[in-house]
């Protein structure tokens, strides 16, 4: 008989947000089955309150989003190896139902090559899915579940098998596509990754650009990410595909300036460790449906 999958979670908090990390705090608690151990990453921030038994981190400094949650990996050994998965949860988000964390045990147990679950997210108030918040390209449908090629980065279930073999998130992304960044890296060894429309994760709908740090970082971080992951062919195709969409959705003069300004940030500064994926990754990428250049 085989022993259930051992769940851990990881939040991090900047600690403006109390109420809501406690009643997240409280969703995780409340899963059926075995316990999940939580720990809190305060990313440059005092931790709130917690609930006992609840571990936390105290970070002097913001290491930003990849840089917060490895952190809180490591809490669980290294790469996570003291639990079998971990879910990754915003701390203003919440879990409305309590099968969560079964359903994540099942896909894991049910497919030994899928490393990543990532949930559907949705408006407390009005139920609805942001079509931003539907990792693939025909996202009309956010109640279909289906394979895909991102995630969502606090609303998701990783395999620590998966951190282990291909590394934890990029930190020097700070926020924005360190999701997509670990979930290339996934694929290209070989394992899969599920949005699954039955786990949900209630957050308030919100809009990307309320970071200031946005239009800056999201340019610089699609360059980093193609030439870290990308065959040489594909860099300048993937971000010059970008370029153009950028430039068809009109943002702001000052939005743009930002952008172009990360944009060469992204061609002039190290990248990290350059790791181009096989092209049959690629070919993988284009049958589910996103082909690696746009």
């Amino acid at each position: 008989m085989t022993r259930p999958m051992k769940l851990g979670a990881v939040i991090i908090t900047m600690g403006n947000r109390p109420d809501e990390l406690r009643a997240l705090l409280d969703s995780v608690t409340a899963q059926h089955g075995d316990r999940i151990e939580v720990v809190v990453v305060g990313n440059g921030a005092p931790v709130p309150d917690v609930p006992a038994g609840v571990r936390t981190v105290e970070l002097p400094e913001n290491l930003g989003i990849p840089g917060g949650r490895n952190v809180g990996i490591e809490a669980f050994g290294p790469c996570g190896a003291d639990v079998d998965a971990l879910l990754f949860l915003d701390d203003d988000g919440l879990l409305p139902n309590r099968d969560t964390a079964e359903l994540c045990r099942q896909a894991f147990a049910a497919d030994p090559k899928l490393g990543i679950v990532t949930f559907r997210i949705a408006d407390p108030e009005t139920g609805v899915t942001q079509r931003r918040h539907v990792p693939r390209l025909r996202a009309a449908d956010p109640m279909r579940s289906s394979r895909v090629t991102t995630f969502l980065g606090g609303a998701n279930a990783v395999r620590t098998k998966v951190i282990a073999e291909v590394g934890p998130l990029p930190e020097d992304f700070f926020y924005a596509h360190e999701e997509t960044d670990l979930a290339w890296r996934a694929l290209d060894a070989g394992w899969m990754i599920d949005y699954r429309a039955d786990m949900v994760l209630n957050h308030p709908t919100t809009a990307p650009s309320r970071h200031a740090v946005y239009h800056r970082m999201v340019a610089r971080n699609r360059v980093w990410l193609a030439r870290r992951n990308l065959p040489a062919p594909l860099v300048p195709l993937y971000t010059g595909v970008w370029l153009l969409l950028t430039l068809v959705r009109r943002p702001s003069p000052p939005a743009l300036k930002a952008w172009f300004g990360g944009f060469r940030e992204g061609w002039t500064t190290p990248c990290g460790i350059r790791r181009p994926m096989k092209w049959r990754t690629v070919w993988r990428l284009t049958r589910l449906g996103r082909p690696p250049v746009i």
